[in-house]
């Protein structure tokens, strides 16, 4: 075949390598491009179409990369048949979170909240599950519902102890996972839900899934707006004050006191407290949680352990303050708890033994070390210059890339070379603004130094790639 046609509109915002692949992937699905026919070279069909061969060169890379061509050298790329291909996926990442089913199909994933599986402490967990079942005949019955007293008093003395949380361990509900216990929270009021934009997107989903009203509230660099807030009429804000996610965000004191007072003003009104990745800080003293600032019993505060142990640990919790507490039992005191009592035994005693304190000064110190490679190797990146945020806490930062292109752009050229990045555009409820057109959203706890920094030269040979296209289109 010596060439394909079709005409490229350089007017729109999708880049052309993106139009030219979408044409191909479209013409293969409808069998006209069949198993075996070989493509025009990437010279003559940039000379047909009158585009750069770069931009045809990055179109037949994601043709390969999803399984619907075949490179073969010094012989030119080979369209694969329909049978057995990969699903389709949109290289405009759509506004979902990361991808929470099966691996990832990227060599570098930078759009995934995994953890260190390495740095589970298999030895120790395994020796005080041995022993939990070996003398824990009785924990085949029924538990409390909220939870066994053993594993929310050391979760309390936790929480005092790291967080500043003043709590008793009677106001602790433990369950299986933040998706539950957002659930029992919003079966506990009635009204709309604020929910910070942008945010964690799946506590939206959770809420508007159970019918509840929400309403995003664009965050300024303080985070969520009281004044926004009073203007919303929610009875609920739901915050992450400690380390925004995803943009990082600090909030201030004074911000955090004008909330509580928001919350202190109407007795149906509260605050929900996530208090995301406070684990793992980097630079200058703990933050201390909202909840212990607050005199008024207005906060839920609620934690997990998937990231600060592994996300298969399906074990939550949330602080009740005394009202609502009172409300929850009415309601759910019937109910069963949704923690293997085993599983609540052996992470009491991970916490009460000390090896859980001892586990995050671990984790934190690898953390910390693949933090430091991403942000080298972000301001390494000969395409640009990169402005970091956020990366004072947390298993997750901004890069702010000044290369000229959106991030959905760069999301796109850089799933051709394997490599997963998600724009910042993807955690927004609603219409994104333009200062998140240029900042994407890295994960790096699931990968080592050398993986990371591996990634990131390819995400800027993705980006160099773009820059030369670009310069090579007709004009």
């Amino acid at each position: 075949m010596d060439a394909i046609t079709f005409i490229p509109d350089e007017s729109r915002r999708e880049p052309l390598y993106l139009q030219v692949y979408k044409h191909l992937t479209e013409r293969i699905r409808d069998g006209e491009l069949r198993d075996g026919e070989h493509l025009p070279s990437k010279r003559a069909l940039a000379a047909h179409l009158k585009i750069s061969v770069s931009t045809v060169e990055t179109a037949y890379e994601m043709l390969v990369t999803q399984g619907y061509a075949t490179a073969r050298p010094r012989s030119g790329y080979y369209v694969n048949g329909i049978e057995g291909l990969v699903a389709d996926r949109p290289y405009i990442v759509p506004e979902e979170e990361p991808e929470r089913f099966g691996a990832s199909t990227y060599r570098y994933d930078f759009g995934t909240d995994a953890v260190d599986a390495s740095a589970f402490p298999y030895a120790t967990w395994a020796k005080i599950t041995r022993e939990v079942m070996s003398d824990g005949g009785g924990l085949l019955a029924r538990g409390d519902v909220r939870g066994d007293e053993c594993l929310r008093m050391s979760i309390a003395k936790y929480l005092r102890d790291f967080r500043n949380v003043r709590c008793r361990p009677d106001q602790i509900v433990v369950g299986a996972g933040m998706e539950y216990l957002m659930g029992l929270i919003a079966g506990l009021t009635e009204g709309t839900f604020a929910l910070e934009e942008p945010g964690y997107s799946a506590t939206a989903r959770i809420l508007e899934n159970l019918g509840a009203s929400v309403c995003p509230i664009l965050l300024d660099d303080g985070g969520m707006d009281e004044h926004a807030l009073y203007a919303s009429g929610a009875t609920a804000a739901y915050i992450t004050p400690s380390h925004q996610f995803p943009t990082g965000i600090v909030m201030p004191v004074a911000r955090r006191l004008r909330l509580i007072q928001w919350a202190a003003q109407e007795s149906e009104r509260f605050l929900i407290e996530d208090d995301y990745d406070s684990e793992f800080r980097y630079s200058g003293r703990p933050v201390p949680s909202l909840q212990g600032m607050d005199p008024s019993g207005k906060v839920v505060y609620i934690g997990s352990f998937s990231r600060s142990i592994a996300p298969s640990i399906r074990i939550a919790y949330m602080v009740l303050p005394h009202d609502m507490m009172d409300r929850f039992l009415k309601k759910y005191g019937s109910y069963s708890s949704t923690v293997s009592r085993f599983e609540q035994h052996t992470l009491s005693r991970f916490i009460s033994e000390g090896h859980f304190a001892r586990h995050i000064n671990r984790t934190r110190l690898v953390y910390r070390r693949r933090r430091d490679a991403a942000i080298r190797a972000l301001q390494s990146m000969e395409s640009g210059a990169v402005t970091v945020h956020g990366a004072q806490a947390g298993i997750h930062l901004i890069a702010e890339l000044r290369c000229g292109f959106s991030a959905q752009q760069v999301a796109a050229a850089a799933a051709a070379h394997s490599v997963r990045v998600l724009p910042l555009a993807d955690y927004y409820h609603g219409p994104s603004p333009e200062s998140a057109r240029d900042r994407m959203v890295l994960h790096f706890a699931g990968m080592d130094e050398e993986t990371i920094c591996d990634g990131i030269t390819c995400l800027d040979r993705a980006v160099l790639g773009l820059q030369a296209g670009h310069s090579g289109h007709r004009t």
